[in-house]
């Protein structure tokens, strides 16, 4: 097994794809030449040609408008977004389109689009660069909506992605793009979109996360047990369109109390949601109210304020300290 980043893992998942199926093509603004922002592209035009790997103009919303069309003709296109902040440039191809062709046209047209997009804090960038925008996306009906936590279920979703026949939201933690090394298997493999994991095994609270606070998540499982005792068992969700509610329950039927990790503002954010799912189904196993830690409800800060908004292993700890002491 290679040690792999998440940015190499994405890189091979593509290059994979492309080299077993003719019909498996990338575009977006500067993914050839340039090899994409985040070099996440690197050495597809190399390796595939510009037929393949294709640069577009600055202009999101062709990119999404072609990427919808040439999947009507047999094609599987992998679009890049440079940030999700610029994704509602093409909001309406996504939100008119995408997403309601399989009902259009009554399942006679699917349409088999990844959509790739960086997003979430970490990296001191500018505006529109840091947002986490996930909950608007999974809300919309008709999309899927995948969030990996590191490079080897980076790998398995995007292969998972790239042959789904629905439209596919596929957002990459970009604090997480270099930050660790991890095993990938020599051999392809995927994850199924829709299933969460057990990311660490316990017995005295869940809690529940997903993309970039995963690692965050398991940081403070590790602090509550060495300093407090507290056995928390964690869940990676991996997908929140769909999301595995039958994971959640089971862990929260076993440990009676809950705790929801996420960096989006917490108004309406996807925590809400599984909040929701717990209570309607779970309510008789709760010992405590579910508490969520997510980031404030304003716009996320610039640079030297930027790590006070993100949830930390401090905030985690301390809400899970609450609940389980409730």
């Amino acid at each position: 097994m290679a040690q792999l980043t998440m940015v190499k893992a994405l890189n091979l998942a593509m290059a994979e794809a492309m080299r077993a199926d003719p019909n498996v093509l990338v575009l977006g603004q500067d993914v050839g030449q340039d090899e994409g922002v985040f070099r996440v592209t690197e050495g597809l035009l190399r390796e595939f040609g510009p037929n393949r790997c294709i640069d577009t103009p600055l202009a999101e919303a062709a990119i999404i408008g072609a990427g919808i069309g040439l999947s009507f003709t047999g094609f599987l296109p992998i679009c890049e977004l440079q940030f999700d902040g610029f994704s509602f440039q093409a909001f309406h191809q996504i939100e008119n389109h995408a997403r309601r062709f399989r009902n259009r046209t009554r399942g006679r047209y699917p349409c088999p689009l990844v959509i790739r997009m960086p997003y979430g804090g970490g990296i001191r960038a500018i505006e529109h660069h840091s947002e986490a925008p996930e909950a608007t996306y999974a809300h919309l009906v008709g999309l899927k909506v995948v969030m990996p936590s590191g490079p080897r279920n980076a790998r398995a979703l995007l292969r998972a992605a790239i042959h789904d026949p629905d439209p596919v939201i596929f957002f990459e933690p970009k604090a997480l793009y270099r930050a660790f090394r991890e095993e990938v298997p020599d051999e392809p493999e995927t994850l199924p979109i829709g299933k969460g994991v057990i990311a660490r095994r316990g017995r005295d609270v869940t809690l529940i996360s997903y993309g970039a606070m995963l690692r965050t998540a398991l940081e403070a499982a590790e602090e509550l047990e060495d300093e407090h005792g507290i056995d928390a068992e964690v869940l990676d969700l991996l997908s929140i369109a769909p999301f595995d509610a039958a994971l959640v329950n089971e862990s929260v039927r076993k440990t009676g109390r809950a705790v929801v990790v996420h960096e989006a503002p917490r108004h309406c954010g996807f925590g809400g949601e599984i909040v929701a799912r717990i209570v309607e189904d779970s309510l008789v196993y709760l010992e405590a109210p579910v508490k969520r830690v997510t980031g404030y409800d304003t716009i996320i800060p610039y640079f030297q304020n930027e790590l006070t908004y993100l949830p930390d292993t401090g905030r985690i700890v301390q809400g899970t300290l609450e609940t389980v002491r409730f």
